[in-house]
Formats: C-alpha cells, structure tokens, sequence
C-alpha cells in the first residue's frame, strides 16, 4: 500500500530501491493514489476528512520526487527477471478506493492550451454501487476503472525518467482499455523490472484530451510472470476479445507507423501471416485508435479481434 516508503514519486528509475521482492507467478495487491495534493483538492471542494491520510503523509515527507507528478506505487522487484524478458503483469481486479475523482487542465498542458489559458478543476462524485460518475445533472458516465500507469524501470543508461511520457518501459500509457480482466506485457530492461503502478482512472475518453482522466485512488491485484520466451521492443496487451500493438513517439504520424508495424510483427510472430497479408488483415479488420495526446510522447494502438481467427 502506499506510504512514504513504498512509493515512487514522479519517475522510474533503474538505480530505484525495490520495496517489495516476488517471485514470478506471484500475486500481488497494489494500492495507488490519486495525483494531486490535498491542498489542491481541498481548495476544488473535498471536504478535509475525505483526503486520504496516506496522502498527506506522502506529500507532507517525501522530498526526493519528481521530475513528474505521478506517486507510483513500488518499485517490485520480480525475481528471475532480467534485460531482454518479457513481463506479463495480469490485471485481476481493480476496486475504488475514494468516492471521488477530478478531471482539471492547466494553461500549459491539455491538447488545446490556446483555446483555455487558464486552469480549471472539478471534483466528480463516483457510485459504487451504479458504477457511474455523476458529472452533471443529467449526465452520468460508467465507470470503467483502470491504472494509468504501470511501468518497470527503463535502461540504466536512461537515468531517472519522468512519470509523464510513455515509453519502452510502457509507464504511463493512459491506455483506456486495460480494465480488470487483461493482461499487459512489458519489456524488461533491468533486473528484477522494478514494477511501479498507479495514476488510478476512473475511467477516461480515448485521446484523453485535456491532460486528466477522472483521476482517483485504486486498489488492484496483480499476477506477475517473467515471461523468457518472449523478447519485445515495445509493450503489448490482450483483452478477453483484443489484441493490442503500441506505438509511442513525440509524433502522431510516428507513433501510428510503429503502431501498425508492430500490429504486423504480432501477426507475423504469432498467427504465421506474412508481412503483406498482416499488413492487409491490419487494414480490413483491426482499429486503430489514438490512446493519448497529451504526454509528452503521444500514444497510439491498434485493436485486433481475436473473432477474426477460427482455430
């Protein structure tokens, strides 16, 4: 759970000091917490006694965070894991852990900064028992909870690394579809991975336009295998009707590219195709759909329906 011991404040790192050690095939419960202090939530309108105290604790007694925002909880280290394996990280369950949620942008971030110079926050109420946030009077959304980021450390030769922008270590993927039930997979670039979790959503729009989701607190349980017959560059996920390729880049057009040519090395890898007719299935059965725009680095996905294949 977190506490000012047993978070990462704003960055992976391999040099990081694990909290916690498992052996592959463990099952893990991961408390996260929500990314803004209790100032700012109080002055959005959160009553005093709904600010989590593991919250003010964190921010009250960590100083060494940053360069971003995010408080990750870990980092875990999985036994057996090494640079060049694969680590499948199975999201079992995802709960609520606070009522609540908030969605804000700022004058420097958000996809349109020229159209709001200037910074908003609302407090949103959650229904557990509905599973709808009640945006406005005659507006509710579903919830569709999941974490934000889940990450192991980058190379070594990276250094710290921000929270913020995704990358080959996947970190903040801001990827909607990675609700409880599927599995994401990561390279691994450091021994024993250094798994760190968190920047809870709610649930969020594809695109996630104006730099938040509805941000919260989450409790998730997690199955961590080290995978040594599988060797990535970039992270993938499946859901119980989906494959799902990545691409990440500071471009949008790039980003999509490495998209769709990591769709046709999945197809090519796994199902036998060969790289004109991936290339082809990609274009007559698969979505491609923009995660996030917001992060420093942008972040594409193609969806592949498992449907599509008979046997």
């Amino acid at each position: 759970m977190p506490t000012p011991t047993t978070v990462a404040w704003g960055y992976y790192d391999a040099a990081a000091k694990p909290v916690l050690r498992v052996q592959s095939g463990d099952e893990v419960d991961v408390g996260t917490l929500i990314t803004s202090t209790p100032s700012r939530l109080q002055g959005a309108g959160v009553d005093s006694a709904d600010v989590q105290q593991s919250l003010r604790d964190i921010v009250d007694n960590v100083k060494d965070h940053g360069p971003g925002g995010h408080i990750l909880t870990g980092p875990i280290y999985v036994e057996g894991a090494d640079s060049g394996d694969v680590l499948e990280v199975r999201i079992e369950s995802i709960d609520l852990s606070i009522p609540y949620a908030y969605n804000a942008f700022g004058p420097r971030s958000g996809f349109l900064p020229e159209d709001f110079p200037y910074s908003r926050m609302k407090i949103i109420p959650l229904d557990r028992e509905k599973m709808v946030a009640h945006f406005a009077p005659g507006i509710d959304i579903p919830l569709h909870p999941f974490f934000g980021s889940i990450g192991d450390a980058p190379p070594a030769a990276m250094g710290r690394v921000s929270s913020a922008p995704p990358g080959i270590f996947a970190g903040n993927l801001d990827n909607k579809e990675l609700v409880a039930g599927t599995t994401l997979y990561i390279p691994v670039w450091t021994r024993g991975a250094l798994l760190e979790i968190g920047d809870g959503h709610a649930g969020q729009g594809n695109g996630e336009v104006d730099i938040t989701a509805m941000e919260t607190s989450l409790r998730g349980r997690f199955q961590l295998i080290v995978r040594k017959d599988l060797h990535a560059q970039w992270p993938r996920a499946e859901t119980p009707t989906h494959y799902i390729a990545m691409g990440i880049d500071k471009d949008l057009v790039t980003a999509t590219k490495n998209a769709i040519r990591e769709a046709i090395d999945f197809l090519v890898t796994t199902k036998g195709l060969t790289r004109d007719e991936a290339y082809m299935l990609v274009s007559v059965s698969s979505d491609v759909d923009i995660t996030e725009l917001v992060d420093g680095n942008v972040g594409v996905h193609v969806m592949i329906p498992k449907a599509i294949f008979t046997h």
